[in-house]
């Protein structure tokens, strides 16, 4: 399988012209990756002079480790989630990045001070904090409407079908939440053979009802097209189809399952001097703020903070919209990057088997 993947990939591969007098980013597509490109992507190619440009992928992840281990790295920065971030780093996939290399906050504030808690690791570092959220539409479910993670479940109160993500991850601390484990527990129980079986008998309960999606942009989709009555989704996918393109949507914030967004240089990218230039840039006081404009994903510097965001639209004042606001955090669970670097391909395997019963 790992060299049908190698093979695979190293073909799609040329399809990103990897040049040394070009910036290759890869990220995830959408609406996120349009944020990237317009907040990060063109002004530092502008700034710079040196010509940079977005490819997509459903998980860069999974390329990079292809990538790497076939010898044939096409992209310089990529968007991995945090736990990726970590396993990569791990396994001699990813170039180290000094935080000291990192330029201080737009008050002077020293990187390693300015960074929230976790923000920067050995070999990355976060360009926004996202979160796992469920969504509703709000012409299609009137009068008593969900407002907790058990909602997502209660196929009697909210009967219809359910948009989920096709992995363990994330979808396995919601059922745990759903099924009444504090979020402060929430990985000291799924760490159990018995908090396993927990969460799967609680997937199980709506298991005939789901409509699996993948990609990002797909669970803003099913909710649009009707296929479902509610789908768990990234909050600034369903942010973008609500507030950019009018979309009756309504983000239920309980259960949230937050994490840091992460750019990281895989080992041997053809451009690492710039790709480190790139990520200084991007993730400078206003390169996070810059991306906060465009996408609902709170900036991980604390000098970010300290004003106002508006988003691009000149009027939407993004601080409730965020993951961080306080008033969203009621009910919140960051992810444990060290327990899916651990359970990862262990989890899988089981929601796999799952999946085929």
């Amino acid at each position: 399988m790992k060299k049908l993947l190698i093979l695979s990939t190293a073909l799609t591969g040329l399809a990103f012209s990897a040049s040394a007098q070009e910036l290759t980013v890869m990220s995830w597509g959408g609406a996120y990756g349009e944020a990237q490109t317009e907040a990060h992507v063109k002004p530092w190619a502008a700034a710079s002079g040196f010509a940079a440009k977005m490819t997509d992928s459903d998980n860069p992840a999974t390329p990079i480790k292809a990538m790497v281990e076939a010898g044939n790295v096409t992209i310089d920065v990529a968007s991995i989630e945090y736990a990726d971030a970590i396993r990569l780093c791990d396994e001699g996939m990813l170039e180290p990045i000094d935080i000291n290399s990192l330029p201080a906050g737009a008050d002077g504030t020293p990187a390693a001070d300015d960074f929230l808690a976790g923000a920067v690791t050995e070999c990355a570092v976060s360009t926004d904090i996202w979160s796992n959220v469920f969504a509703y539409d709000t012409t299609k479910i009137t009068g008593t409407v969900p407002t907790t993670a058990a909602d997502f479940f209660d196929l009697e109160k909210f009967p219809g079908k359910r948009g989920l993500k096709k992995g363990p991850k994330a979808v396995l601390e919601f059922a745990l939440i759903a099924d009444g484990v504090p979020v402060g527990e929430v990985y000291n129980v799924l760490g159990t053979p018995e908090g396993v079986d927990r969460a799967f008998a609680k997937l199980d309960t709506i298991k005939s009802e789901v409509v699996w999606w993948e990609a990002g942009s797909q669970a803003p989709q099913l909710l649009a097209d009707g296929e479902v009555a509610m789908t768990t989704a990234y909050n600034g996918r369903i942010f973008n189809a609500a507030i950019a393109e009018s979309k009756p949507f309504q983000i239920v914030w309980d259960g949230q399952i937050y994490e840091n967004e992460m750019y990281a240089i895989p080992k041997g990218a053809p451009n690492k001097d710039k790709a480190l230039e790139f990520i200084a840039y991007a993730t400078s006081t206003e390169g996070l703020r810059a991306q906060a404009t465009y996408i609902s994903y709170g900036p991980a510097r604390k000098s970010a903070l300290k004003e106002e965001l508006v988003y691009k639209d000149g009027k939407t004042v993004m601080g409730p919209h965020l993951p961080t606001a306080p008033e969203n955090m009621g009910n919140a669970l960051e992810t444990s990057a060290d327990f899916w670097v651990d359970r990862n391909a262990e989890l899988n395997e089981r929601f796999n088997a799952w999946l085929a019963q």
